[in-house]
């Protein structure tokens, strides 16, 4: 009996175990690093990693030399009195460790801007690497001292540094954002409490990285979640909670997610 099944299809197929299209070394690089793809993350992590410790010992220095100071001045002073200078050292060296860290960390990531773009394809891929290392970067704010800044100015200077385009009176009060080069918001937009941001997302074995924008007054609701190719129109309104698919259009002053007088809700996907 002959097997009349049909073959998978290209969608279902796994992109990350496909020979590369790219020609030359390029082509030669994806097949290696998709053949030994535990090894080559790896070693792929090991130029972050120093990135981390360098960004992390700029971040620290200054108050390592709060310290040091104190050590050479304090010295006679009582017991407790030196104690409580040096939690004043303490908590300064604190707040210089995250003024320093939203400062260096951009100046790292700024080497990757121009290579982030918009793109369909595997997740191990030349294309991947510097949207990975933007992302790594992001992170090392936002699961440090991002959350100790949020919502303030200071929030708002570290995305816009990190490259995200921001109009003037835009409230940010979440850290959970990912891909900020690729989100552009326009003036006055709130982001809501915990929403997640995000310009990416996988589908079928693809990963996709595609730009989102929120338009001029639009307000994300508390921990809604946001994700790559949606477009939310001018003074609309997405309720707390909600996700809202990749590629959705939330139109003008539309109240997505939000329930009607019948009972259904304002959904509305492109």
């Amino acid at each position: 009996m002959t097997n009349s099944s049909p073959a998978p299809s290209a969608e279902k197929a796994d992109i990350n175990s496909t020979s590369s299209t790219k020609k030359g070394p390029g082509a030669y690089f994806e097949n290696l690093f998709r053949r030994f793809a535990t090894l080559g993350f790896v070693l792929f992590l090991v130029p972050i990693a120093a990135v981390f410790i360098f960004c992390i010992a700029v971040a620290l220095t200054p108050g390592i030399m709060i310290f040091q100071w104190a050590g050479e001045h304090i010295g006679s002073y009582p017991f407790a009195l030196k104690a409580f200078c040096y939690g004043l050292c303490g908590g300064g060296s604190f707040i210089a460790f995250i003024f320093s860290l939203i400062i260096i960390v951009p100046i790292m990531n700024a080497p990757c801007l121009p290579f982030v773009k918009s793109y369909r394809g595997a997740w191990f891929s030349i294309e991947s690497i510097p949207w990975f290392y933007h992302n790594a970067l992001t992170y090392l704010v936002r699961y440090t001292v991002l959350d100790f800044i949020t919502p303030s100015p200071m929030n708002i200077f570290f995305f816009k540094a990190m490259g995200m385009k921001i109009g003037k009176g835009v409230m940010i009060n979440s850290s959970n954002i990912s891909d900020p080069c690729l989100i552009k918001l326009g003036d006055y937009v709130t982001i809501g409490g915990s929403a997640y941001i995000m310009a990416h997302y996988g589908m079928k074995g693809f990963l996709i990285i595609d730009k989102l924008v929120i338009k001029k007054g639009a307000m994300i609701g508390l921990s809604a979640k946001i994700l790559g190719g949606v477009t939310v129109g001018e003074k609309a309104v997405v309720a707390p909670n909600v996700a809202v698919l990749p590629k959705t259009i939330i139109k003008d002053g539309e109240k997505f997610g939000i329930p009607v007088t019948n009972g259904s809700t304002n959904i509305t996907e492109a």
